[in-house]
């Protein structure tokens, strides 16, 4: 699987210019798991910890799901690894598969993409009741920008320590 990245526009508004990063930091995520078999996916790069790569898949599955679906589209769902919305239960990776990790978390980003795309503008606000606060589409799009790009510099030192690759 060789997956395509395309650089966000130099010049462009707000509202695309978020959506182009966001999917650049998607991108990202998928191509540092490109060419690895299940079993490198679930490798623990700093055991005890259950950090890997498939884990931060499943994660960010976690936090597609939730900020978009369940924060801006007020869906009541539960978590997709969690019924008792344990965050953490994501990252534990040992028994996944790639099949059914990237299966819900490309899921939860056609879901997202259908949200942002269907909301009026950027100031559409939703209810996030862990911060007791209803926030903006456009603060959840920061924010995702945000966690891809500090797990997207996990996945670095996690596909280094596989194989040794580096780089974008």
């Amino acid at each position: 699987m060789t997956t395509e990245r395309l650089s966000p526009p130099v010049r462009a508004g707000e509202r695309e210019t978020l959506r182009s990063y966001l999917d650049f930091h998607r991108a990202t995520l998928a191509m540092k798991t490109d060419g690895l078999c299940d079993e490198d996916l679930r490798r623990q790069a700093s055991p005890p910890s259950t950090l890997s790569l498939l884990g931060l898949v499943r994660h960010m599955a976690e936090v597609e799901r939730t900020w978009f679906r369940r924060v801006i589209n007020g869906e009541d769902l539960p978590l997709v690894w969690s019924a008792e919305g344990d965050y953490q239960v994501a990252y534990d990776a040992r028994t996944a598969t790639r099949a059914e990790a990237f299966d819900a978390w490309q899921t939860e980003v056609a879901h997202a993409r259908r949200i942002e795309q269907a909301a009026a503008s950027l100031d559409v606000t939703g209810y996030q009741p862990r911060w007791g606060e209803h926030v903006s589409l456009r603060l959840v799009m920061l924010h995702l920008i945000h966690e891809y790009a500090r797990h997207n510099g996990h996945a670095d030192f996690l596909r280094e320590a596989i194989d040794g690759t580096v780089g974008p």
